[in-house]
This record gives C-alpha cells, sequence and structure tokens, in this order.
C-alpha cells in the first residue's frame, strides 16, 4: 500500500507502526547481507552484497610497449576488513596464449605506467628509496624483465617544491612531457613560492574576480592564474634536464590561459606527440569571464620552441579533443561537435591533412558519437568506440572514404569496449564489462572475436548468485522506439519487487556496463528486478533521440518511464508492480523529485541522490552554466517559463512518497543545498523521509566506506518499505 497522506498523530503512528515492522538495518556491520536479504527464493548460490561491489578488484587501463609484445597493467583490491584501496600491477606476455600475469615489484609505490620507447616502465610515485626524501610526486623508471623483476627505480624527473601530476613521453625518447598546476607567470616547472592572487590576504578568504572564469568547478575551488600547464624537457641519460619549455608560451601576455588537462576530467587523452617528437597537441578551454558558459575545448600545437602555441581547430566554436596523430605523421584526427555550448552533441572523427590543411569530417554521414579514438598501428584505419543502442561496440573508419565498419570482437553482446590499444600485426587490445561482470583484458588477431587474458574478478563473480538481463523495447513518446532493461537474478522465484532505475546526464545510459555506482547487478542481488529505461535524450539511438530532451525534461522522458514501466511489467509476470520503489541521481534525481509531483501515487517509496529540487535557485549556484542554458532555452532570466515549467518545486503541494535524500557537500554541479531543500519539503508535509550528507563527496560516493554506507542505507530503505508489510 502506498504510504498515504495524513496529518499529525496518524502520520507519527504509522511511522512508528512501520519502523517496528521493518528494521532499517538491511545489512549487518560487517556488510554481509542479513537473512532477511538472503532468504531469496529460487536461490542456491550467495547472492552479491553491497560488500561485494565494494571490494570487488579493478582492472585498470593496459599501457603496451612499442613491439606490442608486453602489456603492464593494474589492479586495486579493497581490504575487507579495512575497505582501505591499494594497486598492485602485473606484467603479461602479449606473445604467448595462456601467459600467466607476473606481479610487479617496482620498489614504491606507483602510479600512472607507461612503457617508454626504450622499452623501460616509467611511473609516478610520491615516494622515495631515501627516507629523508621531501614528500612530492616524481617520475621514475625501472627496467623489467619476462619474469617480472625490475632494476632500482632510477628518478627521471624530480622537480624541487613541485607535485608532478602526469606525463607522456616523445615517441623518440628525446623529450618528456610533464604536467601539473604551474603559476600562469612562471616560466619554468615550478615557482612554488608564487602567492596566489586569490587569497590576497591577510584573513583566508578567498576573492574571485568575474573576468577569470569558474570561481568554483566540479569539487574544488578554482585558483585563478595556477592552470594545468605542460612543460616539455630534454631526456639525458634517462633523465628530464633544463627549466622546461610551456607548451601554452612562455609569455603569458601573448601565450594561451587554460587548463591542460582539461578541468575537471580531463587527463593524458589531451596532450599528444607528433610522429617525429618535434611537436606537441594538447587541448585547452581559454579561461575568462566566458568559460563557464564555453564548451570550445580547442586544440593547440607547440613547436616547442617557447612561443605562443598555434590553434589548430579555430574554424570550431564547439568541443574539439583528443588530438591522435598517426603514425606515419601526415594526418591529426580528432574528435570533435559542431554545436557550441551544447555539451552533449554527436561527437564526429575529424581528419587534419598536415601537409596540404585540409580538414574533412570523416563521419559527418554516419549517426554516432564516437570516443576511445586510436590508429592502427599500420596506419591504415582508425578504430574507435561508439554507443549504439545498450552496447558500445568498436568500429573502423577508413581515413580516404570515411567508411565505418562495425567489428565484431565478442561473442553476444559487445555490451562496453573500452581502452583501445591497436598493437603491431593487425592485433587490438582492450577491456570489455558489461552490467553482469567488471572489466577483463581481451585480444583480438586481425580485429576478429577476441579471447581473455585476464581474471581479475570473472571466477569470483562466478560464485555469487547469477543474474540475468533482459532487453526489450516498446513504443515510447511520439511512438518512438525506446529500449530498456531488466535485471534480475536469474534463479529467483516471484513475486519480485520492482526498482525504476533512471540514469543521468540526461544525455545518458543504462547501458550493458559495469559500474562501481548505481550497479543494476548488485540491487538486482538484494532480491529486486530493477527496470532501467533509456528515455528520450537517452545516447545510442542517434543524435535527434538525443536532441529530443531539450526544453522538455519532464516530458517525453516522463512518458516513457511510464510506458517502459509498464512494458516490463508485461513482459516478466513474476516480478510485483504493486510493490515498487525509483530510484534516480543527477538528471534522475531531478526526475524522481518530478515524478514525486507528477506521478504520486504509483511508487512505495524514493531514492533521489545529487537532484534538482528548484530550477531557480540551481541555475544559479551550479557552475557549468552552459549546460542548462543549452536544455532550457537560455539563462533564467531569459528563459524562465521553461525552467519553471520543469520545476519540480512547483509541485510540492502533491509529495507524498517516502524518500530518501543523498547528497554530498563537494558538489558543485547540483549543490547540496538542493537535497537540503527537498528534505525540509518532505519534513514539513510528514512524509517519512531520511537524508544522507557526506561531507567529502563530490557529485559522487567514491570512497571506500562511504560507498558502503550509501548502499547499507540505501537497501534498508528499499526493504523498509518492499519487503515488510505496509501501515494500513
Amino acid at each position: 500500500m502506498r504510504y498515504p497522506t495524513a496529518s499529525g498523530a496518524l502520520i507519527a503512528a504509522a511511522l512508528i507502526a512501520a519502523l517496528i515492522a521493518a528494521p532499517l538495518a538491511a545489512q549487518d556491520a560487517a556488510g554481509t547481507t542479513s537473512s532477511a536479504t538472503t532468504a531469496i527464493p529460487g536461490l542456491a548460490a550467495p547472492p552479491m552484497s553491497a560488500r561485494d561491489l565494494v571490494t570487488m578488484p579493478r582492472l585498470g587501463a593496459p599501457t603496451i610497449n612499442a613491439a606490442g609484445t608486453l602489456a603492464v597493467y593494474g589492479v586495486t583490491t579493497t581490504d575487507a576488513a579495512t575497505l582501505t584501496r591499494s594497486t598492485a600491477f602485473y606484467l603479461l606476455d602479449l606473445t604467448q596464449p595462456g601467459a600467466t600475469p607476473v606481479k610487479l615489484e617496482l620498489g614504491l609505490k606507483a602510479s600512472a605506467p607507461a612503457f617508454g620507447p626504450d622499452g623501460a616502465l616509467y611511473f609516478l610515485s610520491s615516494e622515495h628509496p631515501d627516507d629523508g626524501a621531501e614528500a612530492r610526486s616524481r617520475v621514475w623508471r625501472v627496467t623489467l624483465g619476462k619474469d617480472g623483476r625490475s632494476s632500482a627505480p632510477q628518478a627521471v624527473a624530480d622537480i624541487a617544491g613541485t607535485d608532478i601530476a602526469g606525463f607522456k613521453l616523445a615517441p623518440t625518447g628525446r623529450a618528456i612531457a610533464l604536467w601539473a598546476a604551474i603559476p600562469r607567470d612562471c616560466p619554468r616547472f615550478g615557482c612554488p613560492d608564487t602567492t596566489p592572487k586569490h587569497l590576497p590576504g591577510p584573513g583566508n578568504g578567498r576573492l574571485y574576480d568575474g573576468a577569470d572564469g569558474f570561481y568554483r568547478h566540479w569539487d574544488r575551488w578554482a585558483t585563478p592564474g595556477i592552470p594545468n600547464r605542460v612543460f616539455v624537457f630534454g631526456m639525458e641519460n634517462g633523465e628530464a634536464v633544463g627549466d622546461g619549455v610551456p607548451v601554452d608560451g612562455t609569455d603569458p601576455e601573448t601565450g594561451l590561459i587554460g587548463d591542460t588537462p582539461t578541468m575537471p576530467f580531463g587527463g593524458g587523452e589531451d596532450i599528444a606527440w607528433s610522429a617525429d617528437g618535434e611537436q606537441v597537441y594538447f587541448v585547452a578551454r581559454k579561461a575568462d569571464g566566458t568559460e563557464p558558459t564555453s564548451t570550445n575545448l580547442d586544440i593547440y600545437v607547440s613547436d616547442l620552441s617557447g612561443a605562443a602555441p598555434i590553434l589548430v581547430t579555430a574554424g570550431n566554436a564547439a568541443t574539439d579533443t583528443a588530438p591522435t596523430p598517426s603514425p606515419d605523421g601526415r594526418y591529426l584526427a580528432w574528435l570533435a561537435m559542431e554545436r557550441p555550448t551544447y555539451e552533449a552533441d554527436r561527437l564526429s572523427v575529424r581528419l587534419l591533412d598536415l601537409a596540404t590543411g585540409k580538414v574533412r569530417n570523416l563521419t559527418k554521414d554516419t549517426d554516432l558519437s564516437f570516443g576511445s579514438l586510436t590508429w592502427e598501428a599500420n596506419g591504415k584505419s582508425l578504430i574507435a568506440t561508439a554507443q549504439e543502442v545498450l552496447d558500445t561496440p568498436a568500429f573502423r573508419i577508413d581515413p580516404v572514404s570515411g567508411k565505418v565498419t562495425r567489428l565484431d570482437l565478442m561473442a553476444g553482446n559487445e555490451a562496453h569496449i573500452g581502452n583501445l590499444a591497436a598493437l603491431p600485426g593487425g592485433r587490438l587490445l582492450f577491456t570489455r564489462d558489461s552490467v553482469g561482470a567488471p572489466s577483463e583484458l581481451y585480444l583480438s588477431d586481425n580485429m576478429r572475436q577476441a579471447r581473455p587474458l585476464t581474471d581479475v574478478a570473472t571466477t569470483r563473480m562466478g560464485g555469487l548468485a547469477n543474474i540475468v538481463t533482459r532487453r526489450f523495447s516498446f513504443a515510447g513518446a511520439n511512438g518512438d522506439t525506446v529500449w530498456g532493461q531488466i535485471t534480475r537474478l536469474a534463479d529467483q522465484t516471484g513475486p519480485i519487487p520492482a526498482i525504476l532505475y533512471i540514469h543521468g546526464g540526461p544525455q545518458g545510459s543504462f547501458n550493458d556496463s559495469w559500474s562501481s555506482r548505481w550497479n543494476p547487478r548488485v540491487v538486482a542481488s538484494q532480491g529486486y528486478a530493477v527496470i532501467s529505461v533509456d528515455f528520450h535524450g537517452s545516447t545510442g539511438y542517434g543524435q535527434a533521440f538525443t536532441d529530443a530532451i531539450n526544453r522538455d525534461w519532464g516530458g517525453k522522458p516522463l512518458e516513457d518511464l511510464q510506458k517502459g514501466l509498464a512494458a516490463a511489467l508485461a513482459l516478466d509476470s513474476q516480478i510485483d508492480g504493486e510493490r515498487a520503489c525509483a530510484m534516480g541521481a543527477s538528471y534522475g534525481g531531478y526526475m524522481v523529485n518530478w515524478i514525486a509531483g507528477q506521478w504520486p501515487e504509483r511508487f512505495d517509496c524514493i531514492v533521489q541522490h545529487d537532484g534538482i529540487f528548484d530550477m531557480r535557485s540551481m541555475y544559479y549556484s551550479t557552475e557549468e552554466l552552459w549546460f542548462p542554458r543549452w536544455d532550457f532555452g537560455g539563462s533564467y532570466s531569459e528563459a524562465r517559463e521553461t525552467y519553471e515549467k520543469w520545476n519540480p518545486a512547483n509541485h510540492v503541494d502533491k509529495w507524498q512518497t517516502p524518500m530518501l535524500v543523498v547528497t554530498g557537500e563537494l558538489d558543485f554541479r547540483v549543490p547540496y543545498t538542493q537535497g537540503l531543500q527537498s528534505f525540509t519539503a518532505l519534513q514539513e508535509r510528514g512524509i517519512p523521509s531520511q537524508l544522507l550528507v557526506f561531507p567529502d563527496e563530490n557529485h559522487w560516493v567514491l570512497g571506500a566506506k562511504n560507498s558502503l554506507q550509501w548502499h547499507n542505507t540505501v537497501f534498508a530503505w528499499l526493504d523498509r518499505w518492499l519487503k515488510a508489510e505496509q501501515p494500513e
């Protein structure tokens, strides 16, 4: 029974009855499932628990030597008792089918390993063999034997007073690019004594000027004048030499001011060496007063003289990213959008002929949005991934004709393919994950179906109760075909309570992939049928479908969710649609707030994570203003009617569904005050509610202990309303 709206003593009495009938702790202190959770009809093997998810080993992206014969990859494990995480690295011989990975002993706690052209393994570490050395991040190198034995670590780059955030070696081995947060007026890789201009003192107040761009971004307060910068150093005898040459130009008056790698998610993919090692291509967005409203990421090239870099993508005011030079030095490929200020526009593959200066859009006639761009080792074609319906397969792209060919790399569904690495001899190394299992490493010969190389988590997953994911489609809003998935325990017998899982973005998807957050398998393993719907606005169905959510946040998407839930219930008679909760984060959190006012009697409970409650206050407190301006047709003052049309705060008088609200205090995308506002609305109406606030999390919950707490709290909330008799 749905929780009715009532007043005063009636609500209090009903709430007490509910608490007595359904204890809040679905998991015990150790994080193992309680008898209430494990007593699932039909199961022989144990269901996956929250602690299983949090402690599941995680495969990192591989690095490959130049010959394509060796791979090094990291595996991050989480101690089951302390929940502390550590990463170990393994060496794998790619020339021997069935080779056993060898654990490396590098002598230091390492991160970001990369093979150099000399065959040595380079990595970052904040440790030092000398106990008295200053604690800071340095670049190190070791030589490796096939048995995994390494030489003693040799310091490659050790810059006093400066933490090195990343590096990329020139293909010739004669230079190395280093990056870190460096004051823009600093001519070398350092200047640690510079006084940040946003901290003028004498107090600790931060002072920002509107001409400087972001004052806060994602989960950090900005540091104007101290962007991420790349410096190139020569290499002699395996060591970086000199003060370094800034690729953004020595003179800040004539050079570029902007972050490279880009913030908040950019990394080494933003930086690329030319084939001859004489130039560096890099991605940046100008840091000025327009930055919070601009998606104009650009690609620049530096000749390493210290002169101002040359803007390669001057003809495009939208996003340009992922510079990828061809192995023979003839071409520069990259990914580009067409519409400025739209962050979810289609990414096409562009190709610049460096000899003629001609630029072509290779995939202009292909309605796919590409990523993970790389060249085949022989330079004859490009390989990229793109989401297509519920899979993310790989494609070969002909640089001459632009022909796009889907590769068949996996038996059955491709699921989610990523981390492409093309090897000599037509081989392709990649990772693959799915709703059912985390990433493993695979190798394809001649772009045919691949074989697995690792067993990081597969055997462990095999000991848990199986799940099954069923794809389905139905006629959604406007009669368009809409896709969804049902994930449930394979052997569970009904009736099974339903969870409507609503993805964020909104230009995103709950596609066939693994995640350590909002994982359908672990929720289904608690005895629920998880139903996800790729409503209008989702990705993987062509750009027009993605665009359809524009200025219609609560319209077609809600209709799709309503019809999708009905379609899923019709497909599986074991699912009990009379016991159902809705869950969502980010846009999904917005949608459950919207559902609370537009579909108030449908669900027994709601889980709302980092969801928008009030459009007006959200607009004036979020950081990336291009996003709401595009989706709602302008600023709040310019498009007030559209913002208010889809504003959940305008419909709280109809709220009646019990809601768990989750937020992080470091969330600057959807500021945590949005969660506080929704919780206040619930409290003043006497609706059963809980508020979970993480002081040290951003838009996501990343910490191991926090993740376990998130899952315990969410599962207890679902069990309270779906697995116990509800109050009359």
